[in-house]
């Protein structure tokens, strides 16, 4: 610039002078007062600034509660952490925060409920801050049968609209797509799933001669069973567990769907909504379904009140045990070396009636929805979308063992064959989610559930008939459906 330009000259000049001047032995006093008669005005002389102050980004902060996932905090906030990035480069002018809270899955709903609903909340967790008010809330992570007790009390903004403009829900399997809509509207988006197969130790199996092929039918896993008891319960290890927990109807249902059955098909003459769901668990499937339940316990087969979701197998007190795909985790995390797959083996079915007998697990997982009070809705689904990029999401999924909801990470798993060097059995897993059900997403399901529960209590526990109790099961849940 031209004043820049002029200052340069100048002190240019004081330079000549000096050399010139000492080149004929002018006295110092002399040669200061020229230099710094020439340096003066380049020191004084101002330049006018054009220079513009970079614009003030606006702030926004978006606060998302997730659940904690197993006793891995870090997870869950790397997941968001790499979708807030690619949100920050679609809106370069904004500077997006995000402010990141979980909590255990036992205290989540009612967490949620109590902020969704305007009320104050506490610290529940170190992790956490204390948080009011609902309208600062952007996202949430709903267990799935959670999505239609919220969408019903009106906590949940319609996404229906995102979707249509989004174009991408022809990528998620059928199962999980519906599972985030209730009466007609996409409340949710079932982000990532989890199934139920059989694990097993290869050495107690082979300690007792048991045949891990035998365990693939009904009749097989009782025989193995009690072949098991006999050899092991003297070590103080079970032969195989039977869930009689609290949750013992999601290890009940895919018994009654692999025979075709239903937990509630639709029914007309409803007294105030003319066709709605009526209970179906107590039809001939059901009876059959829960009879296999009987059959375990008269085989001296324990059921086991309380579960630690796979951690009393992995400490070897059971043989064999039906559980879910995250009962890796604990023993990845303790075992460095990761030689899994040479002690545990896994079959990705649940005993079938008979052989051939398509085989159905269940399915469960988590949805992100966006409460109703939101005030950033756009950001918040734009948010959604970039967690659901594979890229970012597939780290998540082989960390905490969830497996994909979109059809096409499925492909990609499982044409993968390393891939259960990272997770094991992931293949596998994944190959199980075209054969598994899903739970009502509907208000009434909780209380559906413990009348299952019940149910299937009073045949692990009190010696029930498997058709009496389920007829009384059905009988409350019509009260509770409203017949």
């Amino acid at each position: 610039m031209k004043g820049l330009e002029n200052e340069s000259n100048l002190q240019d000049i004081s330079i000549s002078l000096v050399i010139r001047i000492r080149s004929d032995s002018i006295p110092l006093s002399l040669i200061l007062l020229v230099a710094s008669t020439v340096v003066i005005p380049a020191v004084i002389t101002t330049q006018p600034s054009f220079a513009q102050p970079a614009p003030q980004k606006e702030k926004v902060v978006l606060t998302a509660i997730i659940v904690q996932l197993h006793t891995n905090r870090d997870i869950g906030k790397a997941l968001l952490d790499r979708a807030l990035t690619n949100l920050k480069m679609m809106y370069p002018n904004l500077d997006i925060q995000l402010k990141y809270l979980e909590y255990p899955y036992n205290q989540l709903q009612s967490h949620l409920l109590r902020m969704l609903n305007g009320t104050t909340s506490t610290t529940t967790t170190a992790n956490t801050t204390a948080t009011k008010a609902s309208g600062s809330v952007d996202l949430i992570s709903l267990d799935q049968i959670w999505l239609g007790e919220f969408a019903h009390k009106g906590l949940l903004t319609d996404l229906t609209n995102y979707t249509k403009n989004w174009g991408r829900q022809n990528d998620w399997y059928r199962e999980n797509w519906d599972g985030g809509t209730y009466g007609g509207k996409v409340y949710g988006i079932w982000a990532w799933t989890d199934i139920r197969g059989i694990w097993y130790w290869k050495d107690l199996l082979d300690k007792a001669g048991v045949n891990p092929d035998s365990l693939e039918t009904w009749d097989g896993y009782i025989a193995a069973a009690k072949k098991l008891n006999t050899v092991l319960r003297p070590e103080g290890i079970e032969g195989v567990h039977l869930t009689g927990a609290s949750h013992s109807p999601d290890l009940w249902y895919p018994y009654l769907w692999m025979l075709g059955g239903q937990i509630l098909k639709m029914k007309s003459g409803h007294p105030t909504k003319g066709s709605y769901w009526f209970p179906a668990f107590n039809s001939t499937e059901g009876v059959k379904a829960m009879s296999f339940i009987k059959q375990q316990v008269d085989a001296g087969i324990k059921p086991q009140k309380t579960h630690s979701f796979g951690s009393e197998f992995l400490d070897r007190k059971f043989a064999v045990m039906i559980e879910g795909s995250w009962l890796p985790v604990p023993f990845l995390q303790s075992q460095p070396e990761k030689n899994f797959e040479n002690r545990i083996g896994f079959i990705p079915a649940l005993p079938v009636p008979y052989k051939n007998n398509q085989t159905s697990t269940l399915m469960g997982g988590w949805t992100l929805s966006i409460p109703k009070t939101s005030i950033h809705k756009e950001l918040a689904w734009k948010l959604i979308e970039s967690i659901l990029i594979p890229k970012l999401l597939h780290p998540l999924l082989l960390q905490g063992g969830y497996l994909p909801t979109q059809i096409s990470m499925g492909k990609i798993d499982l044409l993968n064959s390393t891939i259960s060097s990272s997770y094991p059995y992931y293949r596998q897993l994944v190959s199980m989610i075209p054969f598994a059900g899903t739970r009502p997403s509907i208000p009434e399901y909780p209380q559906i559930a413990d009348s299952i529960r019940q149910a299937i209590y009073g045949v692990q526990f009190q010696n029930k008939d498997p058709k009496q109790a389920l007829n009384e099961a059905a009988a409350r849940s019509a009260k509770v459906l409203g017949w």
